[in-house]
């Protein structure tokens, strides 16, 4: 499928837009024509995400956005529509991760990543989605994880946070099935970014392996034995987005390389 002017006149917002698989989705979305709103709370990368963008001639802007605050995706809401007049596609992709055993998980980190993940998902669906629904036409990726479809010692808010967010994909899905709008989980095992980068650090202190071999116990659990490139999950985001995936909804995307085979 050729994406080139693929999504000629929409336009999309990007949440958690600064690093990792956020610009790599606003670059694909952008290429394929659409003028992209990158948010995230890190002004500074955001804003450079957005000027690299308009430097090769592509339509960018950036806002600053706290998803798990609702006043801050109130007013994302309202700056993307004065700057792009409409938002046709939604690109939920601010995360956060840590991990702990049951008896070291806190209240706090537990409320902390489940505020993100899973209530920002809902913030920012909810501040988008209905006008795309009363348009007749929207779509909205979420950015969810392998750790949406099962899970793995020490990372049960983590996952958990997935897992709400892979349901209310779901949910949404159906409500909004017959008013021209998708919504669907894109599910990356571990991908080359800081978060991975993070884990492969918290691996080291905890069990005095190298940077190498912690990457290698990473990577023993892949089928493919590597990470995955943010390109691989923007260019499924930007299919997603796309007219001809207009069938494709409620759905949770693997990108493992066969690691999830439910």
């Amino acid at each position: 499928m050729s994406t080139n002017g693929a999504l000629a006149g929409r336009t999309a917002v990007i949440t958690g837009g600064g690093r990792g698989i956020g610009p790599a989705v606003a670059t694909a979305l952008a290429e394929a024509g659409a003028a992209v709103l990158v948010a995230a709370r890190s002004e500074d990368q955001i804003a450079a995400v957005a000027a690299k963008l308009r430097d090769e001639g592509l339509q960018a802007w950036s806002l600053h956005c706290d998803v798990a605050d609702p006043d801050s995706v109130e007013a994302l809401a309202q700056g993307a529509n004065e700057r792009l007049g409409k938002v046709d596609i939604l690109v939920n992709n601010a995360g956060i991760a840590s991990g702990a055993p049951l008896h070291r998980q806190s209240l706090q980190e537990w409320n902390r990543i489940m505020a993100v993940n899973a209530t920002g998902t809902f913030l920012c669906t909810k501040a988008f989605a209905p006008a795309m629904a009363q348009r007749g036409w929207g779509r909205v990726v979420n950015i969810a994880s392998l750790a949406a479809r099962t899970g793995a010692r020490y990372i049960s808010a983590y996952a958990a946070s997935k897992h709400a967010q892979l349901g209310f994909t779901r949910c949404i899905a159906a409500e909004m099935a017959d008013r021209g709008v998708t919504v669907n989980a894109v599910c990356p095992g571990y991908v080359d970014t800081d978060m991975t980068t993070h884990t492969i650090e918290q691996i080291m202190a905890k069990t005095g392996l190298s940077e190498q071999e912690a990457l290698g116990s990473i990577l023993a659990t892949t089928p493919q034995r590597r990470l995955i490139e943010v390109e691989e999950v923007a260019h499924v985001t930007l299919m997603l987005c796309s007219e001809a995936a207009r069938g494709i909804n409620g759905q949770a995307i693997g990108i493992d390389g066969g690691e999830f085979l439910g």
